[in-house]
């Protein structure tokens, strides 16, 4: 392992060459430190959620709102008792279009809303993230940090989220079905303690 200030570091889980500002669709999954089940519970297979996975459902409807320079979309998404599940699409806009400077071809098959980014030499940039898939997903954890702590709600985030980049139709598809369907199969689910 690398050491960073003399204290060893996780190396990232990102895609070492894919820029996450680029257009886009993204699986996000985002848990809660230890699996604890800070937003609800499973009943009847369905999500019962409490005032905190309320407030979590809510922010994350508010992210195309909050973000209407990054031309989002969101998919489904769900707020489980100790994760979320989303998808999100980055479309094109102003800070990820072409100038010239990297070979990132781009286009959107628009019929089936996935990503036909073929080829990139872009490395994905470390240190400070902004108008990217990082950039959301801190400001989404960030915006659910603050109202617990606000509301003397006991609470934390894992230190890091999943993702993975939709690449076609049919992986969109089972995706949204594997979202829709979670609380109905919690039991069998790998979050699940």
């Amino acid at each position: 392992m690398d050491k960073f200030q003399n204290k060893y570091r996780i190396p990232s889980a990102r895609l070492q060459n894919w820029d996450y500002g680029s257009p886009g669709l993204y699986f996000i999954t985002i848990c809660t430190k230890n699996r604890e089940h800070y937003f609800g519970e499973i009943k009847n297979n369905e999500i019962i959620l409490n005032e905190l996975g309320l407030i979590t459902n809510s922010e994350w409807e508010k992210t195309t709102q909050i973000r209407p320079d990054m031309n989002l979309e969101l998919g489904e998404f769900i707020v489980m008792p100790n994760h979320v599940h989303g998808i999100i699409m980055i479309g094109e806009n102003k800070f990820n279009a072409d100038n010239g400077t990297n070979a990132i071809v781009r286009g959107r098959d628009a019929m089936h809303g996935v990503s036909t980014n073929t080829t990139t030499t872009t490395k994905n940039r470390f240190g400070p993230q902004s108008k990217n898939l990082g950039s959301i997903v801190r400001g989404f954890k960030s915006s659910i940090t603050t109202f617990a702590r606000k509301n003397n709600i006991q609470f934390d985030w894992q230190e890091r989220f999943h993702d993975h980049i939709i690449r076609s139709h049919e992986e969109y598809l089972r995706i949204s079905n594997y979202i829709i369907n979670n609380p109905a199969n919690w039991k069998d689910d790998k979050f699940f303690k």
